[in-house]
């Protein structure tokens, strides 16, 4: 049956109503940037960190947020050097870190690479442009040199999703988890998209074996932080895991132990997206 027009108006007004809304949640967002030192800076906005590496080679970004923010970043971009990134690098297929793909590669010709998992789980949602598709994949790993520094890109799998990267840019120590790492906040572990809460404390503890006291951390949310602040997070994450186990074990529903909370020093963890009560439903 279709719709007639005095029926489809009040539609049409709700559909420019929620788009007016998408709209209006990042008009007032600012894009910061930070720098890391090196040729690397981190910006800031909504949505995930982006790392930035100019020099004379032009710019390369890792992540790259929402696609209404995308003129946003390439202002921000121009300040150091160039609005139009040579490469893109997703650390995971999530749209707060590859939803301005599809505007960079088609409005600035950049080349955009991540692990083949990223790719797959994109062409599986019929919202996403092929503009918007890593053209560049990898399973283990790449090396890309760039600025006279070293960008190691390395896999992890069954962490926050299945095509989890992470970049270390090797000579000003620098490291960008993507979304390994939610600096002072519970993470968000994609248990639908081949992400786990074993996989995710294996990532964290081997990333902590390689760093040291001097890198400085872009998290994929949160601050820039050190390996303390790393160190810190992943105690969190084992000493919640390890009171939930507890309960569980001790036969109470997630329903009890969400009654119950968690103890009130991981109070101030809890976020707007990964409340007290999704982090507890996670773990359990």
């Amino acid at each position: 049956m279709s719709l007639r027009p005095r029926t489809l108006a009040p539609v049409l007004t709700m559909l420019v109503s929620l788009s007016a809304d998408a709209t209006d949640r990042f008009t007032d967002v600012e894009i910061t940037v930070t720098p890391m030192g090196g040729a690397m800076h981190m910006l800031s906005g909504q949505g995930g960190n982006i790392g930035v590496s100019a020099g004379e080679d032009g710019i390369l970004i890792i992540d790259d947020q929402y696609e209404p923010l995308a003129e946003k970043i390439a202002q921000s971009l121009s300040k150091l050097g160039s609005d139009s990134p040579k490469f893109i690098i997703n650390t995971h297929y999530h749209g707060d870190h590859t939803g301005s793909n599809s505007w960079f590669h088609t409005h600035k010709g950049s080349t955009i690479m991540a692990h083949e998992n990223v790719r797959v789980r994109l062409l599986s949602d019929d919202n996403v442009v092929d503009a918007a598709l890593p053209k560049v994949t990898y399973q283990d790993g790449i090396n890309i040199y760039f600025n006279d520094e070293t960008l190691k890109i390395i896999h992890f799998p069954k962490g926050h999703t299945d095509g989890d990267s992470v970049v270390w840019i090797k000579e000003p120590n620098i490291l960008h988890t993507g979304d390994l790492f939610f600096n002072g906040l519970f993470p968000y572990i994609d248990l639908k998209s081949g992400g786990s809460v074993a996989g995710y404390i294996d990532s964290v503890k081997t990333l902590l074996e390689k760093i040291d006291e001097s890198t400085k951390i872009i998290p994929g949310h949160g601050p820039q932080a050190s390996k303390s602040d790393y160190e810190n997070f992943l105690s969190m994450i084992e000493n919640t895991k390890a009171f939930v186990e507890k309960h569980k074990a001790e036969g109470k529903s997630v329903d009890d132990i969400v009654a119950m909370g968690l103890d009130k020093k991981w109070k101030s963890w809890h976020w707007e997206f990964i409340t007290e009560e999704k982090w507890i439903r996670t773990l359990y």
